[in-house]
């Protein structure tokens, strides 16, 4: 989910955001961040719970940044930031996207049934996509918080294991 929301955020900035502007470099990096984090943290999961947890972390709060510049582009366009309920938002999420171009086919299907601006729906949409893949890597960090607290990071485990063998001996 987060390589969608870097996906279509690209696309994003690079129609709607001018390209030489600090907010286009943000919107993308952020988005970056969010995705880059994560296969750190994932790399990072078998030799230190502590990493994985702080990196999943970063992801997740690269991708609250990045909704707060969304919301800071329909704002400043006076443009409505669509409610957790509305119709639109749930279409897009239980379509279960999984590239750019499905975001698009949605998005063409909304502009064809209501009279909303292209960069009002483009940009709730990709709301949307940050809410899901925001709540994701709550649950995510949630498990990892939990594991780490009941099993302990790669060092105690290690510790443990050379503990019984000693005492094997």
């Amino acid at each position: 989910m987060s390589q969608l929301v870097y996906d279509v955020t690209l696309r994003f900035c690079d129609r709607y955001i001018d390209r030489r502007s600090r907010t286009h470099d943000q919107m993308v990096q952020a988005a970056r961040s969010g995705v880059q984090n994560i296969a750190e943290g994932s790399q990072a999961s078998g030799t230190s719970k502590k990493t994985e947890l702080k990196l999943t972390n970063v992801a997740r709060a690269s991708l609250e940044e990045l909704g707060l510049d969304y919301e800071d582009f329909l704002r400043h366009r006076a443009l409505p930031i669509w409610p957790r309920v509305d119709r639109r938002r749930d279409a897009l999420i239980r379509g279960r996207p999984y590239s750019a171009d499905d975001v698009v086919t949605w998005a063409r299907t909304v502009l064809r049934s209501s009279a909303s601006p292209p960069a009002e729906v483009a940009a709730n949409g990709v709301l949307a996509l940050i809410a899901v893949a925001k709540a994701m890597l709550d649950r995510q960090i949630a498990a990892l918080a939990r594991a780490f607290q009941e099993e302990g990071g790669f060092t105690e485990r290690l510790y443990r294991v050379r503990s019984a063998a000693r005492r094997q001996k």
